[in-house]
C-alpha cells in the first residue's frame, strides 16, 4: 500500500463540459487514471455516463463505491454506469452482480484509449449478461500505459505517472492482486511529459506509483528512482518543483539520497509507507524492515537534508496486534518525529494472508485508530508550531490556499495569483494549516 490514500474525488466531468464523469476512490494513481478515463471516454463520445474507479485497499472504500453507484442511478434512472479500479478488477462479479451497473472493466483495460472505442459500441448496442465483465488477468500485464496529461485543468500541481503495480507480498495488502507486477515508464517519456506540463504553466510536478521506490528494475540498464530525478530535473530546468508521492524505506538507492541532499527543486518531504512501529507486528505484516532499520533511514534522510519534513501511513489494530504493540507504535510516532501520519483502522481484505490470522474486535480497532490519530494530531501541531515566524515559499492554489515547500497546507488572508510561488511569512496556525502574514 505504498500509494497514499485520498477522499474520492468529485463527480463532477474530470473534463469540462463534457457528459462523462468520473468517480475516483483511493491513491492519488487512481485519480490520476481518472483524469485519463475521462479524456478518453469523452473522445469516443461517450454520453451520460458514470465511471466508478474503485479502490480495494479497505472494505470501507468498496462500500462507499457501491453506495456511491447506487446513488447515481437513484438521481438518474437513464445514467449508464461503468466500474472499474482495483475492487473491480480483484472481485468483477460483485459489481456485474449491481443491477446498476452495465459494464465492469478491469484496470489492464481502462487505461487503454481502445477500450473506450469498444465501449460506446457495447454501450449504444447494449450489453449481454454473460459480457458485462471485461477484467483479463493483472498479472500478465507487463508495459505500463501512463497517463498523459499535458495539463491538469484547474490545478497548480501535475502528476506524472511513472510506475505501476507491486511486486510485493505484504500480508495485509490487495493492492499486487489490483494493480499486477511492478513496470515502470521509460524515463524519456517522463521527462517528456514533465516538459509539456511546465510548459503549459504548472510550476510542480508530482512523480507517482503504486510502488514508486521499485522504479526502472524492469527497464534496460535498471535506472532507479533517483537516477530519474536527476534525468528529470537536468532535462526540465524551468521546472520549479519535483515532489515524489509515498515511497518504501527499504527501496531508496543511494543516488536518491544524493539528489535530496543536492537538488533545491527536489522538495523536502517525504512520505513513508511504515505501517507499525513494533518489530513483531512488521513481521506478522511481511515489511521489509524493522523499527530501528526505519528510524536509521529517518536520521539518514535528515543527514542528507535537514529540514526534510516527513509523513508516513500507519495501520491501527493489526491482527494479533496487543496494547503493548499498540503502544510502541504510538511511540514510534513520536520518536520519528513525523509531521503527517495517515491512519488506517485495519480492514481484512479477503485472498489476504493477514485476513486469516486472527482479528482483533472492531472496537478495538476503532479505539487504537482514535488513539493513533490523537497522536498524528499533536504531531501535526508541533509541526505547525514550529513553522510559525519562519518564510516559506508557497505554491498558492484556488480559494486562497496553497502548500509550503514541506507540502503544509497553508491559508493566506489575501488574494493571490493562482499557481504563483509566493514567499510569505507564517504568523500562526489553526491546528490544521499554517495561516500567511
Amino acid at each position: 500500500m505504498a500509494a497514499s490514500p485520498v477522499a474520492a474525488s468529485s463527480m463532477e466531468p474530470a473534463v469540462p463540459g463534457t457528459a462523462v464523469r468520473v468517480l475516483s476512490f483511493g491513491c492519488r494513481l487512481n485519480a490520476l487514471e481518472g483524469d485519463g478515463i475521462a479524456r478518453a471516454a469523452t473522445a469516443e463520445g461517450l454520453e451520460r455516463t458514470l465511471v466508478v474507479n474503485t479502490c480495494a485497499v479497505t472494505g470501507e472504500a468498496v462500500r462507499q463505491a457501491r453506495q456511491a453507484i447506487r446513488r447515481a442511478r437513484r438521481e438518474d434512472p437513464e445514467l449508464r454506469v461503468i466500474v472499474t479500479g482495483c475492487a473491480a478488477q480483484t472481485d468483477p462479479q460483485a459489481f456485474a452482480r449491481m443491477d446498476e451497473v452495465d459494464l465492469v472493466l478491469g484496470n489492464g483495460e481502462k487505461t487503454h484509449p481502445a477500450t473506450w472505442v469498444t465501449t460506446r459500441a457495447a454501450l449504444d448496442f447494449g450489453i449481454a449478461a454473460e459480457q458485462k465483465v471485461r477484467v483479463q488477468d493483472i498479472s500478465m500485464v507487463r508495459a505500463a500505459t501512463p497517463h498523459l496529461a499535458d495539463r491538469f485543468e484547474g490545478h497548480t500541481r501535475a502528476f506524472v505517472e511513472v510506475q505501476n503495480g507491486c511486486d510485493h507480498r505484504c500480508t495485509f495488502c490487495i493492492i499486487p492482486f489490483g494493480r499486477g507486477p511492478s513496470r515502470s515508464v521509460a524515463m524519456g517519456a517522463v521527462v517528456d511529459q514533465v516538459r509539456r506540463l511546465v510548459a503549459n504553466g504548472h510550476r510542480e510536478v508530482v512523480l507517482t506509483g503504486v510502488d514508486l521506490t521499485a522504479y526502472g528494475a524492469d527497464l534496460p540498464g535498471a535506472p532507479s528512482l533517483g537516477r530519474l530525478v536527476r534525468v528529470v530535473l537536468n532535462g526540465v530546468p524551468d521546472l520549479a518543483r519535483l515532489r515524489l508521492s509515498s515511497i518504501d524505506a527499504v527501496e531508496v538507492d543511494d543516488e536518491l539520497m544524493r539528489a535530496l541532499a543536492e537538488e533545491e527543486r527536489l522538495m523536502p518531504h517525504l512520505h513513508l509507507s511504515l505501517q507499525s512501529g513494533d518489530d513483531l507486528i512488521l513481521k506478522r505484516m511481511k515489511r521489509r524492515h524493522s523499527r530501528a532499520q526505519a528510524l536509521d533511514f529517518i536520521a539518514a534522510l535528515r543527514r542528507a537534508r535537514p529540514d526534510v519534513v516527513l509523513g508516513a501511513d500507519i495501520i491501527a489494530g493489526f491482527p494479533t496486534e496487543t496494547e503493548e504493540q499498540a503502544r510502541a507504535t504510538r511511540a514510534f510516532l513520536d520518536e520519528a518525529g513525523l509531521a503527517f501520519v495517515h491512519v488506517f483502522p485495519f480492514s481484512a481484505r479477503p485472498g489476504t494472508a493477514a485476513a486469516r490470522m486472527p482479528q482483533l474486535p472492531a472496537g478495538v480497532v476503532a479505539e487504537r485508530a482514535r488513539r493513533l490519530r490523537e497522536t498524528a494530531a499533536e504531531l501535526l501541531r508541533r509541526h505547525l508550531s514550529g513553522e510559525v515566524g519562519r518564510r516559506r515559499q508557497v505554491l498558492v492554489e484556488a480559494g486562497g490556499r496553497g502548500h509550503t515547500e514541506h507540502f503544509t497546507p497553508v491559508r493566506l488572508t489575501w488574494p493571490a495569483e493562482r499557481g504563483s510561488l509566493t514567499a510569505l511569512r507564517i504568523a500562526g496556525h489553526d491546528g490544521a494549516r499554517l495561516i500567511a502574514a
